[in-house]
């Protein structure tokens, strides 16, 4: 949701939707003139649909219906862009007294001292609507005058809030009913107010700003006021309490144009903020940085013009975050786009440049770049630019599977911009978080073997959860909370419930294995930005020679071959030098499988086998049974321990049951053309170039360009492909040079 598509309530939106009821609730102790009959208007801030008349209020709600007749006929339909409301939408008064929940802390702002609230301005967004709400109070406060709810709106039958209308409490007059009260009066029709509403990534925005009091301020009154008086009663249920006497309250403030306009004025003399949370999240560049990213984009546009990059700025020109991508990086996704990791090593680890990586593995088994990027902070809203950033520059193709580190936010982008795609941890990184949790254990070689098993050995999902539960009561760790939390994420990460997603290899599901960060030996914690874009391309550079190598190496030379099975001469023709190599491993141990007797599971052409592996001495190594279905009809075989999808080639298992079962080529839907030697990969990036505005002399070039591209990187095959791409551009050229320019 957008803060374009948020809603507002106003005279045109009730002719939308015949089927709506509004619900007005009231909780004044006097609710004289709920409505204001004059023309039934609703306005924005829904001011006329009810008055608040008291801001000494009791536990009375009033409701009152607003039907067809009451509306004149008129409709209501509120919409927010993306959600639908389903026409119901509940309007009340939220009072003080209602609000019996406080924010957690996160950070602290001492109230008993002269913190120099900014005055609120449209713009300012906040992590909730009790944080909206605490620093308007807080602000009322410093000033001298107390606030309260004058309206809210929420969704029918549901208690999400969806805006809000804080008031000063000197706002409206008393009702008839009230003239006579003896009461004093304390209402001066002030206007003074600020309307909020629930935005995009369910922050709270602040929409209308009214500052202009009508009267005197009153700071003893007003500390008497209920608004106020909740923060005393309220500050020493903290989870942090520095003293009883202390007021405490949370407040986060995300960025606003306005804020930002302010510059420094909120430093105090060591160049450190007064109030931390008011500070706009930006990049941290040093001295010179921002030159050293604009000299680079610039330079590499010379050269690589499908170089693509996006800054994300604040409104006032703060950066926020960069991506930048290469076109090497964009076509190489379009062969290797089923798995993705996103190296955040450098944001996890503190260091100096907050760099985020999205990578690849290619035909090789090896890592590549997908793009980079750098980040002001590791939120969600950050976390949704970068991914919708990348994936406009990937022409909108999602991966399969995507492998992080194990964050709450990015694991929310993922769900909001790859919303079908695979999200599970890296097991390395998880195994390496559960020993740096559990104390002492994380020196016992025994916890590390238990911990091993448990992790990789189990191939079904009962046999993990009875492992685990076996595991923490033997070494005490069941009340781990740390554990505990990671456990009710198991099937992010634990390998037995990942048997349905394919990894190509990149998810570590075996001892030992280990995801290698992609500037591994390169950037260090203190690599400074421009150090690091100095060997940007020589690191691409290094990892493209490698791949270049490779890919002769596969191409010229004939593995050596160690088994008389079919399977390996079969793959031996097709797949590159690494991943044959890993492959073979599986034929030589498929001499060490030997099948017990196959259990029918059905009357047609699927049969069940258990396949076990012997030991030096004719003996099972650990007597785990390998379950392996095969379809004959289909040619479908599979394995419990699903090798296939984890590593991209079948299990020994497998090709056991083929063979016994007389097949002697592995079926082409295990053959994948992202491991083949002989398919070409040309490095320029398609962008739908068959979609030409032929009137358009700008996709004119970008696509000649992109084809031209396409013959040259074919043309530097071989000494042959060389010498028909160079005949084909001089004829191409000379044919081009007789057209008539019928535009003279």
């Amino acid at each position: 949701m957008t803060a374009d598509d948020s809603f507002s309530l106003n005279d045109d939106a009730f002719a939308a939707n015949p089927n709506v009821d509004i619900s007005i609730e009231e909780g004044c102790q006097s609710s004289g003139e709920l409505l204001e009959e004059e023309g039934n208007n609703l306005e924005n801030d829904c001011e006329q649909l009810f008055r608040m008349d008291d801001d000494d209020l009791d536990d009375r709600d009033e409701k009152v219906l607003l039907d067809g007749h009451r509306n004149h006929g008129n409709d209501l339909s509120i919409s927010d862009g993306n959600e639908s409301f389903d026409g119901d939408i509940s309007i009340n008064a939220d009072h003080e007294h209602d609000r019996d929940e406080s924010p957690l802390l996160d950070c602290q702002i001492d109230l008993s001292r002269d913190n120099n609230y900014p005055s609120p301005v449209a713009g300012m967004e906040f992590d909730s609507y009790d944080d909206a709400y605490n620093y308007y109070n807080c602000y009322a406060k410093e000033l001298g005058f107390a606030i309260r709810v004058k309206s809210s709106w929420t969704k029918r039958n549901s208690k999400e809030k969806r805006g809000a209308v804080l008031c000063c409490n000197c706002e409206g007059f008393k009702t008839l009913k009230e003239v006579n009260s003896r009461r004093k009066e304390t209402r001066t029709g002030c206007l003074a107010m600020i309307r909020l509403r629930l935005v995009e990534y369910n922050r709270w925005r602040v929409d209308e700003v009214k500052l202009e009091h009508n009267h005197s301020f009153d700071p003893e009154r007003a500390q008497n006021s209920k608004s106020h008086k909740k923060m005393d009663t309220t500050g020493t249920k903290r989870k942090v309490e520095p003293t009883i006497d202390v007021e405490v309250r949370t407040i986060k403030l995300y960025r606003s144009s306005a804020l930002d306009a302010m510059g420094h004025e909120g430093l105090n003399s060591n160049g450190e903020s007064k109030a931390h949370v008011y500070k706009p999240r930006c990049l941290l560049l040093k001295k010179g940085d921002a030159q050293v990213i604009h000299d680079f984009f610039r330079r590499v546009q010379l050269t690589d013009p499908n170089f693509f990059y996006v800054m994300d700025f604040y409104e006032e020109g703060l950066l926020r975050n960069v991506l930048w991508i290469n076109s090497r990086c964009r076509a190489a996704y379009s062969y290797f786009n089923d798995v993705i990791a996103f190296d955040t090593t450098c944001l996890s680890s503190n260091f100096e440049i907050p760099l985020f990586a999205f990578v690849g593995i290619n035909h090789h088994g090896q890592s590549i770049l997908l793009g980079c990027g750098l980040l002001a902070d590791e939120t969600l809203e950050t976390y949704i630019w970068l991914l919708r950033a990348w994936l406009t520059c990937m022409s909108g193709r999602p991966p399969h599977t995507v492998i992080t580190n194990r964050c709450k936010a990015l694991q929310n982008a993922i769900a909001e911009v790859f919303p079908r795609a695979h999200h599970r941890l890296c097991l390395s990184y998880v195994m390496q978080s559960i020993l740096e949790n559990v104390g002492e254990l994380q020196e016992s070689e025994t916890f590390h073997a238990v911990l091993s098993r448990t992790i990789y050995d189990c191939v079904r999902v009962e046999d993990f959860e009875m492992a685990w539960e076996d595991m923490i009561q033997h070494f005490g760790i069941k009340n781990n909370e740390w554990l505990r939390s990671l456990y009710d994420e198991k099937e992010r990460w634990a390998p037995v419930f990942s048997k349905e997603t394919f990894f190509a290899g990149m998810y570590n599901c075996q001892k030992g294995d280990w995801i290698i960060p992609f500037f591994h030996g390169y950037v260090h914690q203190q690599t400074s930005l421009k150090e690091f874009f100095d060997i940007y391309e020589l690191v691409l550079l290094k990892k493209q020679d490698r791949e270049t190598l490779q890919d002769q190496e596969s191409s010229e030379l004939s593995p050596l071959l160690k088994s008389r099975c079919p399977f390996e001469l079969q793959l031996a023709k097709l797949y590159t030098k690494e991943i044959f190599s890993k492959f073979q491993d599986e034929t030589v141990m498929m001499s060490s499988c030997f099948s017990l007797p196959q259990v029918e599971t059905s009357g047609g052409p699927i049969m069940t086998f258990v396949v076990k592996e012997r030991g030096g001495e004719e003996i099972p190594q650990d007597g785990r049974a390998y379950e392996v279905m095969y379809d004959k009809a289909g040619g479908e075989v599979r394995c419990i321990c699903n090798c296939f999808n984890f590593k991209g080639y079948l299990c020994r298992h497998a090709l056991f049951i083929l063979s016994y079962n007389g097949i002697d080529e592995i079926p082409y839907q295990y053959i994948l053309s992202r491991w083949r030697k002989d398919l070409k990969r040309v490095y320029v990036p398609d962008l739908g170039c068959n979609n030409i505005d032929i009137t358009n002399p700008v996709q004119w070039f970008d696509h000649i360009h992109r084809r031209a591209t396409q013959v040259v990187q074919e043309g530097m095959t071989s000494q042959d492909h060389y010498m028909v791409a160079w005949q084909a551009l001089k004829e191409s050229l000379n044919k081009v040079r007789l057209v008539p320019d019928r535009h003279v």
